[in-house]
């Protein structure tokens, strides 16, 4: 059973980013203390601006307890993400695409890091999802959309962000530090960093291209032979950890 519904939990993510000095950890344990699991959009709807000042608040040293100091238009505009409000466009995901394993021969899956509908805009350690598309040289297929939330409740988010994609190849973000890079590599995974906002199928599209002329990077992915030593666009970096 899921325990946090992806709804709710792109809606927890946008809330805890009003409330300047929260942690995202601590904001989701706290919710999942008030309302218990499974936690979905009804149960968020129930939340109050006093729910939140009251647990912003708290005086009492306890392992959901947050102690910052959030003016009251923050608390104002997080019960409204909590309860759906200005969020209509980014609770608007793609929609995924049916796929079955052999569907595609010869194609390999691509994450995208991303926060607003279907854009690479998001950096590894933040974003609020990754879109996941498999590739081939004649389809691009958005096969799943997978929220951050939960990953990032984790004692190693990076770690635990690398795992969420650890069925991909290559994943696509805005950017990504140095010690993240590592783990999305030990997953067995590629980063590729562009730093530009744009349409995520836009920017595969181009890996798409050379899918027939791999160069040796995506040919060692691909299990065939490197045709091309031309290096792969200018602003897509490849990450060397």
């Amino acid at each position: 059973m899921t325990t946090i519904t992806q709804g709710a939990a792109l809606r927890i993510a946008l809330a805890a980013r009003v409330l300047e000095g929260v942690d995202t950890k601590a904001f989701t344990q706290w919710v999942v203390k008030k309302l218990g699991f499974p936690v979905n959009e009804a149960k968020l709807s129930g939340l109050t601006v006093t729910d939140l000042k009251q647990a912003l608040t708290a005086e009492e040293t306890q392992e959901t307890a947050i102690e910052t100091d959030v003016d009251m238009e923050s608390l104002k505009l997080a019960v409204r993400y909590l309860w759906g409000e200005d969020v209509d466009v980014d609770e608007n995901l793609p929609l995924i695409q049916a796929y079955a394993e052999g569907d595609m021969p010869g194609s390999l899956r691509v994450a995208v890091a991303s926060n607003t509908d279907e854009n690479l805009d998001g950096h590894f350690g933040s974003a609020l999802r990754f879109l996941i598309y498999q590739l081939s040289k004649d389809e691009i297929r958005l096969v799943a959309v997978r929220p951050t939330l939960e990953a990032d409740l984790a004692e190693d988010k990076n770690a635990a962000r690398s795992a969420l994609i650890n069925d991909c190849q290559v994943v696509y973000v805005q950017s990504v530090g140095g010690p993240a890079a590592a783990k999305i590599v030990r997953a067995g995974v590629h980063p590729m960093k562009y730093p530009q906002t744009g349409p995520a199928r836009e920017v595969i599209a181009r890996l798409q291209s050379i899918l027939d002329a791999p160069p040796p990077w995506l040919a060692k992915i691909l299990g065939v032979e490197a045709k091309s030593l031309t290096k792969f666009g200018d602003e897509e970096e490849g990450l060397d950890a």
